[in-house]
């Protein structure tokens, strides 16, 4: 059985496909009222708490509203929506391949994130198809990033969802992607990178060092138009931003990178140059029943089906 089933069930049901948070009221503490210890733990203003109280927002574990005046007990716990800043919808919904009682594939388009995370919450294929699918567990067996494309399997029961983590972290898919990038004609390849990559918290880019590889792709071109190559590439890991970092480091950065080779801060409702990168396939055995998986995306990037539309900044079509 899983960490996750042991919880507590959350007395308040999801919003937009959020769950409300949990506070654990300490043992020891100067406060003399529960909403005492809101004021001060939560990152926003007195008022927002003080409207949650209002609203009867503030629930213990078995649903009963909270008084802002209540006494604070050490070692309860009490549960509540956060309140949201409104969010850019991506441009596009993310589309479902394949579903049954174990997984749900997605076709995922640029600019969505996976899973809820900084001022991306609700505007998230999880968050998203929760609500649509009617499926409240539903959970992800992996990431992708928000700027990639392509597909991402998400669980639906939670007591298997840590089976299919481990074909992830045990690397037993194999994962085909394509990129977009530039061309040099003396950049010999097929050939496998290999390189030791650093990401530390709170900087952005990855960064290759010196040391031990934990990092390795093969990367092969498929094809070239003019400046452009169209890339097959075979992660043998799964760093994060390896991909970029790595075509990055051949020479070849992928076409609507906002990261590698140079960072930039594109507005969150500027979707006019997807990165032209896609997770186009995942192939595994199911860990649940046993049956041979393959998926392929549906989606194609357009800086190479058509570059006009891409150099115009026309979002990639649904």
């Amino acid at each position: 059985m899983s960490r996750r089933s042991l919880r507590t069930p959350a007395p308040l049901p999801q919003r937009d496909g959020i769950g409300p948070v949990r506070v654990r009221l300490p043992q020891e503490g100067p406060w003399a009222t529960v909403r005492d210890h809101l004021v001060e733990r939560l990152p926003v203003a007195a008022a927002e708490v003080d409207a949650l109280f209002a609203g009867g927002e503030v629930v213990t574990g078995d649903g009963r509203p909270v008084a802002a005046d209540a006494p604070y007990v050490p070692g309860g716990q009490v549960w509540f929506h956060r309140r949201r800043a409104p969010e850019v919808p991506a441009p596009y919904p993310p589309v479902v391949l394949f579903r049954d009682e174990h997984l749900v594939v997605v076709d995922k388009p640029h600019f969505l994130a996976t899973t809820p995370r900084g001022r991306h919450v609700t505007q998230t294929a999880l968050a998203l198809l929760r609500t649509r699918l009617e499926l409240p567990e539903l959970s992800p067996a992996h990431r992708l990033d928000r700027l990639t494309a392509g597909l991402v399997l998400l669980t639906v029961r939670p007591a298997e969802r840590a089976a299919y983590q481990r074909l992830f972290s045990d690397r037993l898919v194999r994962k085909e992607y394509e990129a977009v990038a530039g061309y040099d004609p003396g950049l010999a390849l097929p050939r496998t990178v290999r390189s030791r990559i650093v990401k530390e918290r709170g900087v952005i880019a990855a960064q290759e060092v010196p040391g031990e590889p934990n990092a390795e792709t093969r990367v092969e071109l498929l094809a070239h138009r003019g400046t452009l190559g169209r890339y097959r590439l075979l992660p043998h890991t799964g760093r994060t931003h390896q991909l970029r970092v790595h075509l990055n480091s051949l020479g070849v950065p992928i076409l609507g990178d906002p990261v590698y080779p140079h960072l930039t801060d594109p507005a969150p409702d500027d979707f006019r140059r997807p990165l032209q990168l896609l997770a186009r396939t995942v192939e595994f055995t199911d860990p649940v029943t046993g049956t041979a998986r393959h998926f392929t995306s549906t989606r194609q990037l357009t800086a190479w089906t058509a570059y006009d539309r891409w150099a115009r900044g026309v979002p990639d079509p649904a």
